[in-house]
């Protein structure tokens, strides 16, 4: 007999911050480089050296927590973490664990049609270690690149307070754009600068405590965590169907097969044989240096969402659109301030200039399109020039011309695009229009009114499309009325 079940879920999120050296050292932290030039006897882990607390990594973790409302501990430490990986050449990793520098936080995240609050347990500095290569044409054979070993993390872990992998996705969504507004990480998935852990069991609906715990290793992408949570939900549940038992281990996700497998036993806390390290001071952060970074804080993605919905009249769908990233947030509100018709503006964002972005994979913060280019293009259609058809139509070369310095009104130009509104040239081609469909006139003198969308398709057509609609509509009614 099958049981229902409920999945419990927690995750650990390591966000490496943007700081321009290591956790410890003067290294440079910049992703691609040749293996192993970003080094130094510090990183390397060779015997007598000393680490050295980075500064900006610490006020970049005081920053996020305080964003996710995390108490800040005035007195922190670090601690060894000790276990053995052919990419930690020191046989430890030096982390927090037993004062870690944010605690008992909690963010709000939207699930359904309403939001639920995710607990932060701790958010903790940490060293990120190396990584293995694995040679493809010699499998037995595994090459270790230390550029990475050192490089400033935030372990952010919340409670177990999820419970589907649309929460997971939702909340992770949700982290990676408040670190990103508050330029302490890039966000970026896929060169490993936001990886998440989510540790999953499963209890029988009613039961209130947990099954044994299994946690997922390093998952790069919002799709692979979605994909991993489900297939482990599937897997655990019929083990337990079928009388087994749930190992504590940790699984890797095989994207290519679609399923986890088994990497290792889950360790617990007293496997890693924490101590305080003996070469770094405890920390002690001034209370007031600590209230001046919350008063410097940036307006963040939800509180900024509200705004565009009450100053700018915005439905919620488009303000969550465009508060996802403080570049096209900052960009949507620059039109704005040239072009007052937030609506209109945000339909192109989301719109044209999005579609472009997302074709090219750039952000808006590298948009080749400025805000007073695209100003510039619906002043063109307010003013009669062209209209709004030929204003979209032309949007990928208005996109592409920016590289070239050409302006919309040189495109619209060149192309011979001007709109006619001229009173004169458009009755002569409506004349003309009318002269040739006598009996569809006749139809819209006896009361069948829908006959004057194909007088305007036929007034189009005949005027290459360049006609003004809304003065060939009001010439049309004018001229059948007649």
């Amino acid at each position: 007999m099958s049981v229902a079940y409920e999945v419990v879920i927690g995750l650990e999120v390591h966000a490496q911050l943007l700081t321009k050296s290591k956790m410890f050292c003067a290294c440079g932290t910049a992703f691609g480089l040749p293996a192993n030039t970003q080094t130094c006897p510090v990183c390397l882990g060779m015997p007598g050296t000393l680490p050295v607390i980075n500064r900006a990594a610490v006020e970049m973790a005081v920053r996020a927590g305080l964003a996710l409302n995390c108490t800040i501990r005035s007195k922190n430490r670090f601690a060894r973490k000790n276990y053995f990986y052919p990419d930690l050449p020191k046989g430890y990793q030096i982390s927090q664990y037993e004062a870690p520098i944010c605690e008992h936080g909690v963010v709000s995240v939207p699930v359904g049609d309403g939001r639920k609050p995710i607990r932060i347990c701790r958010a903790h500095l940490e060293e990120d270690a190396g990584k293995n290569v694995h040679d493809g044409d010699n499998r037995a054979a595994s090459l270790v690149d230390l550029n990475r070993a050192g490089t400033p993390l935030l372990e952010i872990v919340t409670e177990a307070d999820l419970r589907s992998a649309d929460e997971v996705v939702a909340y992770l969504k949700t982290l990676r754009d408040i670190l990103m507004y508050l330029d302490v990480c890039d966000g970026n998935m896929e060169q490993g600068s936001l990886r998440c852990e989510p540790n999953l069991s499963l209890r029988p609906v009613g039961q209130q405590a947990f099954g044994t715990k299994v946690e997922l290793k390093n998952i790069n992408s919002f799709k692979f965590v979605k994909d991993a949570i489900e297939y482990e939900i599937k897997r655990q549940t019929k083990v337990l169907n079928e009388g087994g038992t749930i190992r504590q281990e940790t699984r890797l996700w095989d994207v290519d097969k679609g399923v986890t497998a088994v990497m290792r036993s889950k360790e617990e806390a007293h496997d890693y044989r924490y101590f305080p390290d003996p070469d770094l001071v405890p920390l002690s952060l001034d209370e007031g240096w600590i209230e001046a970074m919350r008063l410097a804080l940036p307006e963040l993605p939800d509180v900024r969402q509200k705004r565009f919905v009450s100053d700018y009249g915005l439905p919620d769908y488009d303000a969550g659109v465009l508060t996802t990233s403080k570049a096209l947030a900052d960009y949507f509100e620059a039109c704005v301030a040239l072009y007052n018709q937030p609506k209109t503006v945000s339909n192109w964002v989301m719109g044209e200039l999005l579609r472009e972005l997302n074709n090219a994979g750039l952000s808006a913060a590298a948009s080749p399109v400025s805000p007073e280019r695209l100003v510039s293009l619906l002043q063109l259609v307010d003013q009669g020039t062209i209209s709004l058809k030929v204003a979209r139509e032309i949007f990928p070369e208005v996109y592409a011309g920016a590289a070239d310095g050409r302006t919309p009104e040189q495109i619209v130009k060149a192309k011979g695009l001007t709109q006619v509104s001229d009173e004169r040239a458009l009755e002569k081609i409506i004349d003309e229009v009318m002269a040739k469909n006598q009996a569809q006139a006749a139809q819209y003198r006896s009361g069948k009114e829908t006959v004057l969308g194909f007088f305007v398709g036929q007034v189009m057509k005949a005027s290459g499309g360049k006609a003004n609609p809304g003065k060939v509509n009001e010439l049309l009614k004018k001229k059948l009325a007649g």
